[in-house]
């Protein structure tokens, strides 16, 4: 009869650098809940929580897309598709973040709503469609292309590391096997792919939630535009930017936890 050591109880497999933060986080609510001040802090910036999730959200799954697309180019069989690929990320990862989105906002906002304007210009003479003004092109929209391309160059890179973690000797076995290259990548390398991307995926998540903090330089009204027009109408900012910074900390803790649920959830299913 095998002898089955004793399952610890849930209390010692708890992170205790879980429970201390989670504790902070319970402390500084009610600190926030009990004082009046804080609380009307609190109303006014959570009302910035929507529009940061909707610009993160959207940009996310955007980059993901497009950095799987740019992962599959610099991984192609052919040069070209790969140098492409390679001058895209490698451009794109060295200008800032920042630097970036105004570039995306006051350059190029302008210039595709011109392109637009030029492309479509006889549809718009024969009245079938209206003229494009910059006004037209919202922030929060300019914002998210901005964001939307500059985490596609870090996803790509992360995409390219997970499928090429995956031996070669299985895609030559799927393939002698009859797959065609589609099957061959769904079947074969992005199952086992993910297993290796969703850690840096899920960090990179985080991260955009962070950096969304940088459209409210373009007016945006997420968390910290509405905080810092709070605070400058009405000096308070210590009390304001200290629950700014509790919102994006229950924002990324909550989310690191469901990118943790998520790896241990796949780890327990290659087990069974």
């Amino acid at each position: 009869m095998s002898f089955r050591p004793p399952r610890p109880s849930l209390l010692a497999r708890l992170p205790w650098w879980l429970l201390a933060i989670g504790l902070l986080l319970v402390l500084v609510f009610w600190s926030i809940m009990a004082n009046e001040t804080y609380a009307g802090i609190f109303r006014k910036v959570s009302a910035g929580i929507l529009t940061t999730l909707w610009v993160t959200a959207v940009a996310f799954v955007a980059a993901t897309v497009l950095g799987l697309v740019v992962a599959l180019a610099r991984t192609s069989r052919f040069r070209l598709l790969r140098e492409a690929a390679t001058f895209y990320v490698e451009l794109i990862r060295g200008i800032p973040v920042l630097v970036f989105l105004f570039y995306v906002a006051f350059v190029a906002g302008p210039a595709l709503v011109v392109a637009y304007n030029w492309v479509f210009a006889y549809p718009i003479e024969w009245g079938w469609m209206g003229t494009m003004t910059v006004r037209n092109f919202d922030y929060v929209w300019r914002a998210i292309l901005a964001l939307t391309i500059c985490y596609s160059a870090f996803i790509a890179e992360i995409f390219r590391a997970g499928i090429e973690a995956v031996g070669r000797g299985q895609v030559e076995a799927a393939r002698s096997l009859g797959l065609s290259r589609l099957q061959c990548f769904r079947l074969v390398i992005m199952p086992q792919a993910l297993r290796t991307i969703l850690p840096p995926l899920g960090n990179d998540f985080v991260a955009m939630i962070k950096d969304s903090a940088l459209v409210s330089a373009l007016g945006v009204a997420d968390i910290t535009q509405l905080g810092y027009l709070h605070a400058s109408g009405s000096f308070q900012y210590f009390e304001t930017y200290n629950v700014i910074a509790f919102l994006y900390l229950t924002l990324t803790i909550s989310l690191s936890l469901l990118v943790r649920w998520l790896e241990t959830a796949l780890a327990r299913k290659d087990r069974a």
